[in-house]
């Protein structure tokens, strides 16, 4: 793999390690199964290139994308704690009506920016490679981005939403309001991804209404490798494992994609990525009697 590809690979498992921020916040936080960023990842592509396509600031394009991502998040949320809808029927409601929302911002199926001014145009103009732009860009956004969420997660509000996914009960006896941290948390979940979306869009010179299929499935595999790799109940120890853990499966994908003797195509991602999650969820299984059998060899 040559070294453009693999910074390649580490600007998008950057971008994406804000997806696995998202995930980790709604699934490991909140508890709560949510596939809405397969619609709130392309909604941030969307609403960033749509309006810089229209001659707004760039910087305030994506601050507009992820005002959007808030907004379907707790579109989610409403469904689920003022209807009653089951989470995941709920996430998936949302999900299928931002694909013909996402259509109707772009007014097509997708938008090209790669001559308009982007976040990135800054870097450019200081004579940065584009390959190397990319990703301190990304690398940059990332580390802010972890850094106010542990901050977060970390401040009286953020210890009352951890409190409602471990225990909702137990969270409602101590007088929190677990529908507001709900609504919280899922706002700021889908923000991240659609922080990541426009990102995507900026970096890769268009938004595209099918670049959401998969995400959650991308997400939760970065935050699962994350997990396996630095097991620690340290909360910014977990959030840096999560953007590990994108990094090294988009690394790991592009391997094997470039991997000549493997024979495999770009058609085969999903194959591949299926593969590393399954291995993600096998190997911790695997790594408590291995390291047993390696004491009583020692013995």
């Amino acid at each position: 793999m040559s070294s453009i590809a693999f910074l390649g690979a580490i600007e998008i498992g950057l971008v994406y390690g804000l997806v696995a921020l998202g995930v980790f916040l709604s699934f490991r936080v909140l508890s709560f199964p949510d596939l809405t960023v397969d619609g709130s990842f392309p909604l941030g592509a969307a609403v960033a290139a749509t309006l810089i396509v229209n001659e707004v600031d760039p910087f305030l394009a994506t601050a507009v994308a992820v005002l959007a991502g808030a907004a379907a998040g707790l579109v989610t949320a409403l469904l689920n704690v003022r209807f009653k809808i089951l989470h995941l029927l709920a996430s998936i409601l949302t999900m299928i009506a931002l694909f013909s929302v996402n259509i109707r911002i772009m007014g097509r199926p997708n938008v090209a920016i790669i001559n308009d001014e982007t976040i990135l145009t800054p870097l450019l103009d200081l004579d940065i490679a584009g390959y190397y732009a990319k990703p301190l860009l990304a690398g940059i956004v990332v580390v802010v981005a972890v850094v106010l969420l542990a901050r977060f997660l970390g401040s009286e509000f953020g210890l009352a939403m951890r409190a409602t996914g471990a225990n909702p009960r137990m969270a409602r006896a101590q007088g929190v309001a677990t529908s507001t941290q709900i609504y919280t948390g899922m706002a700021l979940s889908n923000a991240l991804v659609a922080l990541a979306g426009a990102l995507f869009a900026q970096t890769n010179g268009f938004a595209d209404v099918t670049s959401g299929v998969g995400t959650i499935v991308v997400g939760l595999a970065a935050v699962i490798l994350g997990e396996t790799l630095l097991r620690t109940r340290v909360l910014l120890i977990a959030l840096i494992a999560c953007v590990l853990g994108s990094v090294i499966y988009r690394i790991a994908v592009a391997l094997a994609l470039n991997a000549d003797f493997l024979g495999l195509q770009a058609s085969d991602l999903n194959l591949v990525t299926a593969l590393l999650v399954a291995l993600a969820l096998i190997l911790p299984g695997v790594g408590g009697p291995l390291r047993s059998v390696m004491r009583r060899a020692g013995r």
